[in-house]
């Protein structure tokens, strides 16, 4: 028997935040499934269980992030919803500053994420400045009964926020202390205060000046040559990070059209 039997079950509610999968595990994404790995490796199996069964039943109520809290309602069995915090460290002006040049360095970096891509290698560019973006540890509370920890009600908040890391990657720089549109505008002001740091730069030259070496490449070989390894950017990354033409064709969209075919040609 658990250390506090929660015997007659929780209270059905309405309304409440119900988890989008009904079987298996939690989480699709890498960045929400890394958020399951350090759960399941701080978190007790059975626990974890229960918190799942909690959160595909709806039994949350509220889950509000910010920066370096999470804060929810839980039903449980007793009429009073428990309240549930999850706190982590959430990093300051002076550390973010560090983080959006080191990432601004990087045009593809850049490029992924002003197109609203999380590429995998930013946990190894906030490992290189001692900021981890995931956290090894978490401080949480709940207002339960229960002593043994983490108690199911956690575990359902804690399996619920890795789905909303699912819909919205950008909530995971947020709860380290950066909203995404503060994070965005940064990049892209670093990006046009420091136009050398884009490897692809070109000046834009008039045609006449350009006579003579007009097929000469504009940027060494080897500075093309020395862009960050690691897992190549999706096929499709330009015609995210550009503005969609207003061109359709046959009432469908000129980028529906080209997405399947730059994917394809990827695969070939």
């Amino acid at each position: 028997m658990p250390s506090w039997y929660d015997g007659d079950g929780p209270i059905s509610v309405e309304g409440g935040i119900r988890a989008r999968s009904t079987r298996g595990s939690i989480g699709r994404q890498w960045w929400s499934r890394r958020f399951i790995d350090i759960l399941e490796g701080i978190c007790d199996a059975g626990r974890l269980s229960r918190g799942r069964s909690y959160a595909r039943k709806g039994q949350v109520l509220s889950l509000d992030l910010s920066a370096g809290l999470v804060e929810a309602q839980v039903q449980g069995s007793r009429p009073r919803p428990y309240d549930v915090t999850v706190r982590i460290m959430a990093y300051g002006e002076a550390a973010w500053g560090r983080v959006e040049e080191s990432l601004a360095g990087q045009a593809l970096y850049r490029a992924a994420l002003l197109a609203g891509e999380m590429p995998k290698e930013i946990v190894d560019v906030f490992d290189a400045l001692s900021l981890p973006l995931f956290p090894a540890e978490l401080d949480m509370e709940c207002s339960c009964p229960d002593w043994g920890f983490p108690c199911k009600h956690l575990s359902a908040v804690l399996y619920l926020l890795a789905e909303a890391f699912d819909r919205d990657p950008f909530l995971v720089l947020a709860w380290r202390g950066r909203a995404k549109d503060d994070l965005l505008d940064a990049l892209r002001g670093l990006a046009d205060d420091d136009e050398a740091a884009d490897p692809l730069h070109v000046d834009e030259v008039p045609f006449t000046d350009r006579m003579n070496d007009f097929y000469a490449p504009a940027v060494s070989l080897g500075r093309l040559l020395s862009r960050p390894g690691g897992a190549p950017p999706p096929p499709d990354l330009l015609l995210r990070a550009l503005d969609p033409p207003p061109v359709k064709v046959r009432h469908i969209p000129l980028l529906d059209i080209l997405r399947p075919v730059y994917r394809d040609l990827a695969d070939s």
